[in-house]
């Protein structure tokens, strides 16, 4: 068999699920927004694809009939988190959320934190991602406290400045954090470097690194390792897993060089599964309401797709998809409880509308499939449909 290139095109939902208004998340559609405030904005190329045909996606122009298979999914886990959503497309159910703290984080955690690390703490509150170090930088600078923060999401967020925290030593924290944070259910500590000496200069680098709790069920992910696959990591995939059921890592900083390597790995077929994410979409875009940056990042990711089917050989099946909402055009900064889009393309499918899916795991039951593995999970094959 040939190469699964697996891409998450992180956030990328496309209209809110039936219990949206629990999550807050009542008219959220962030591709349908984006499409509706982007005056021309097209995707031409996914929607050859079938993007447009999917059920709800009534606002993409249809062009023609579609050259790849097409549906949306939505999810059987709880939560709007991209652990839950990648851990589902791998074939794991998250039955009990991931704990969240809208009131920052308890003193127990905090003052476990600073025993662990030997740090203060600054802020302790939801926050924007951008903003916390404006609001904190200069009192970290002054101090070397660390700027700890949560979002609507199940993270443990870290913040420091290079030139007081080295990277390495901002990861060995993280570490530290993530070793005791299990038993508070909370589902990622996340390093967040930052450089700069004011406010005004204060800038977020690439170095961010994601520290995730083990899935607690074996995924697919080891299912394709121990049948002797090779698994490749593309972007944060690798962290969302703790490193489980990953044969090779590379960590992107762009979604240009995430999709440069999704090329490389489909070219060289020294790898079985491909396992991408591309995360400008939701970090720099979706969490700072930039429809305009959204809206670009979209295009550029279309305009990159002829380069990537072109490598595809007769063997190999590309699977399209995201993990959770972002919508850029709402008043939230957080993750929005969507369905996300589904897009297959193979040499030879069959053009088929493979409706409203019922889990994400659907697309783990179909790779399972493809490779003849005895991976068991809630998802529906849909391999049968397109081939």
């Amino acid at each position: 068999m040939g190469i699964v290139a697996l891409i998450v095109i992180d956030s990328v939902g496309i209209g809110e699920l039936p219990d949206a208004q629990c999550y807050g998340d009542e008219g959220s559609n962030t591709l349908g927004n984006i499409y509706k405030l982007t005056p021309g904005f097209s995707l031409n190329n996914m929607q050859r694809l079938g993007l447009a045909h999917i059920d709800g996606v009534d606002y993409a122009p249809k062009q023609g009939e579609p050259i790849g298979a097409y549906g949306r999914m939505a999810p059987l886990s709880e939560g709007k988190d991209s652990t839950t959503g990648h851990w589902e497309i791998a074939g794991h159910i998250v039955n009990t959320p991931f704990a969240t703290f809208p009131d920052g984080f308890g003193d127990e955690i905090i003052s476990e934190f600073i025993a662990q690390t030997g740090y203060g703490v600054l802020c302790n509150k939801p926050y924007s991602g951008t903003e916390v170090i404006k609001d904190f930088g200069e009192e970290h600078l002054k101090t070397g406290k660390l700027i700890v923060y949560t979002s609507a999401d199940s993270v443990f967020q870290i913040a420091a400045n290079t030139s007081i925290v080295p990277l390495e030593e901002l990861y060995r924290v993280c570490q530290k954090a993530r070793g005791f944070l299990d038993q508070y259910n909370v589902s990622r500590v996340i390093a967040r470097p930052f450089i700069g000496d004011s406010p005004e200069s204060f800038t977020r680098t690439a170095d961010r690194k994601d520290f995730s709790m083990l899935p607690s069920e074996k995924t697919l992910l080891d299912f394709l390792v121990e049948s002797g696959k090779s698994v490749l990591s593309i972007g944060k995939i690798s962290e969302l897993f703790a490193g489980r059921g990953i044969s090779t890592s590379i960590q992107s900083k762009s979604n240009a060089q995430g999709i440069a390597e999704t090329i490389k790995a489909i070219h060289s077929k020294e790898h079985d599964l491909a396992f991408v994410n591309l995360v400008d979409f939701d970090q720099l875009y979706g969490h700072r309401n930039d429809i305009a940056g959204y809206a670009n990042a979209l295009i550029e990711f279309d305009n990159s797709l002829p380069s990537i089917m072109k490598q595809l050989g007769d063997d190999d099946i590309l699977i399209i998809t995201a993990d959770h909402g972002n919508d850029p055009s709402t008043p939230s900064t957080d993750h929005s409880r969507e369905y996300v889009p589904l897009l297959v393309y193979k040499n030879g499918i069959k053009s088929v509308n493979l409706g409203t899916r019922a889990s994400f795991a659907d697309i783990a039951a179909t790779i399972a499939e493809f490779w003849g593995l005895g991976f068991k999970s809630k998802g529906q094959s849909f391999l049968g449909e397109i081939i």
